[in-house]
């Protein structure tokens, strides 16, 4: 068990802009910004205090999804690498990797080095995935994809634990002899978090996982499935995360949506501690916003005037 957030304390991350563009999620001004402007918003969060940035993964969108999802998905690996080379506090999370789209060796490979040259700053979340044409692509089958996954879990663990030859048997895979360096820096080794709302990712969140990563439930849902980890976590702790409402710090002067949270920091932050009550320990916050720069400074509104209202 690898836990990393603070014990009693609610703090707070985001998915970087810009590299990923599903019309659920990214704003209009992402299609035409540039990886400068990614760049400058990783860098604001290193500066700011956020706890992590993160970034998605999808290997290749069919046709039938790419009106709705888009293609662009900026590859979370190289992505997170180039955002550490500029950054030194900030963790770098994949939410989430499709682990099962790939051998566990090869995710231990690309993950160790990120780990390894970020100085220890990875957070590994996996998820099962959900674009059938994308396991099919590279030869995977997709009904099976969640014990997959499940083994594909375990496999990581050993392989990125301390050993320099880890060694793992299980049905899908089978290691040993087989040295990769380099190692992470995280000791015993980084932690993982699975991604996932369905009673199977519940399941395997407590079971498996160093942390939950929803899937964007609503509030109201939130507490009946922190319980059912409880429950089947039996005492054990874990690292559980929400992702909130999408934010607004002020008053805004145009259209923000009904579900945005705005207004004063004290009082988002009132809102936002919420789910600390319900025993969450980490929030990843989405803005509004119409460009890089008014992101900037939401992240920046957000910094000084609701951080430091939620603990």
């Amino acid at each position: 068990m690898v836990r990393i957030l603070p014990e009693g304390r609610l703090v707070y991350g985001m998915q970087l802009p810009v590299q990923a563009l599903s019309a659920v999620f990214a704003e209009g001004w992402e299609t035409e910004a540039e990886r400068g402007d990614l760049l400058a918003i990783a860098c604001a969060a290193d500066r700011l205090g956020f706890f992590y940035v993160a970034c998605c993964d999808h290997v290749a969108i069919p046709a039938r999804l790419a009106d709705a999802m888009s293609t662009t998905w900026y590859d979370p690996v190289a992505t997170l690498s180039y955002v550490a080379a500029a950054t030194t506090r900030v963790r770098l999370l994949s939410h989430v990797a499709v682990a099962g789209l790939r051998h566990p060796l090869m995710l231990a490979k690309q993950y160790a080095t990120l780990d390894h040259l970020s100085g220890g700053r990875l957070i590994l979340g996996v998820g099962a995935g959900h674009v059938r044409e994308e396991f099919d692509a590279v030869g995977v089958d997709f009904d099976r994809r969640g014990p997959v996954l499940d083994e594909t879990i375990d496999a990581l663990k050993a392989a990125l634990g301390p050993e320099e030859f880890p060694e793992y048997g299980g049905r899908h895979f089978a290691f040993r002899g087989l040295g990769q360096r380099p190692r992470p820096v995280q000791v015993p080794r980084p932690p993982i978090w699975v991604g996932g709302s369905s009673p199977a990712a519940i399941r395997r969140s407590a079971l498996r996982g160093d942390g939950w990563l929803p899937q964007g439930d609503p509030r109201d849902q939130l507490p009946s499935r922190i319980a059912e980890l409880a429950r089947l976590r039996r005492g054990a702790p874990l690292d559980i995360g929400a992702i909130t409402e999408p934010v607004y710090v002020g008053e805004p002067s145009w259209r923000v949506g009904r579900r945005t949270l705005c207004g004063k920091g004290e009082a988002v932050a009132e809102s936002l501690r919420e789910y600390a009550r319900m025993g969450v320990g980490q929030i990843q916050v989405r803005f509004r916003s119409r460009s890089a720069a008014e992101l900037l400074d939401q992240m920046e509104a957000f910094a000084a005037d609701v951080a430091p209202h939620l603990n």
